[in-house]
């Protein structure tokens, strides 16, 4: 399973970290695409951690490191992710075909690999730009996933190596050319997005830390919780979540430190956004779902 050398097709990963271990939000374990990369690299900001001996610990002979210097000039709007996500992807192996981008609160379950390394080999219509994949957002503790409006159903997360395609917005997702949503297949594959699940005094470090990159001093001060700990219980809705964990996340989800219990018949809804989420899973269809591509069937 080692990448796509003896197929004839070169994958590049890709991947920034800043202040990580401060933020305890990268781990070996979201690197799980490694089994389907010839290389990953890893853009490694200037940190007031130990975010770059962190990253050389994995000592993994297909990962590369290169440093930058985050622009916080570019802080608001999150914009600075998707220049430093720009930085990463320039760094790739100009013969790759196919680029994998996972953040540092992805995951990807091992059981979805030989379904990805088909959709690649596949996908030989050079119109379409990407991959689409599914989203499972947990939230709180591992038992529990996000299940309304106010999270992201699909985004994508393989692009081809190509520079007209470059990292959008806040790095949620790609363009292509002058602001261009890229053409994208469905892979079936789901991206397991662990960033709401750490024990509520992390949660809360790591909330202040992240909406500095999306908002002024004057606006963060308004938002933020004052209390050492995130408050989990400020929900709108949940779902027991039924499947499997990937199996690199195992020990982490054996040694949760702290406890968190919701009861998901109850639900934080006004009227209309009760019959939108209504609508929703009782005919699949979310009105007014914001899609930052295009689907090819």
């Amino acid at each position: 399973m080692e990448g796509f050398t003896q197929l004839k097709m070169f994958v590049s990963g890709f991947t920034i970290a800043r202040n990580v271990v401060r933020q305890i939000i990268l781990s070996r374990s979201h690197l799980f695409v490694l089994p389907l990369c010839d290389e990953f690299i890893v853009a490694v900001g200037a940190s007031d951690d130990a975010t770059l001996t962190y990253i050389q610990s994995f000592d993994d002979p297909k990962i590369k490191i290169i440093e930058t210097v985050w622009n916080d000039e570019l802080r608001v709007g999150g914009k600075v992710l998707a220049d430093e996500t720009n930085k990463a992807k320039a760094a790739v192996n100009p013969k790759a075909d196919w680029l994998f981008y996972i953040q540092a609160d992805e995951c990807l379950h091992e059981k979805y690999i030989e379904k990805l390394r088909k959709s690649c080999l596949k996908t030989s219509v050079t119109s379409i730009d990407g991959l689409l994949f599914d989203y499972t957002h947990f939230y709180g503790s591992y038992d529990y996933i996000g299940d309304s409006r106010e999270w992201y159903r699909h985004e994508i997360r393989i692009i081809r190596n190509n520079p007209d395609i470059y990292s959008y917005r806040d790095a949620q997702g790609f363009r292509k050319g002058n602001d261009l949503k890229l053409n994208v297949k469905k892979t079936g594959a789901s991206i397991y997005h662990y960033g709401w699940v750490k024990h509520p005094k992390e949660q809360q470090i790591k909330q202040k830390q992240f909406h500095r990159l999306w908002h002024d001093d004057n606006k963060l001060q308004n938002m933020l919780q004052s209390a050492d700990e995130f408050d989990y219980g400020h929900i709108d809705s949940l779902a027991a979540f039924e499947g499997s964990h990937p199996e690199v996340m195992q020990n982490r989800i054996k040694n949760q430190n702290w406890v968190f219990d919701h009861d998901i018949s109850k639900k934080n809804f006004n009227l209309k956004t009760k019959l939108l989420h209504w609508i929703e899973k009782n005919l699949g269809w979310r009105i007014g779902e914001y899609k930052n591509y295009k689907i090819v069937r």
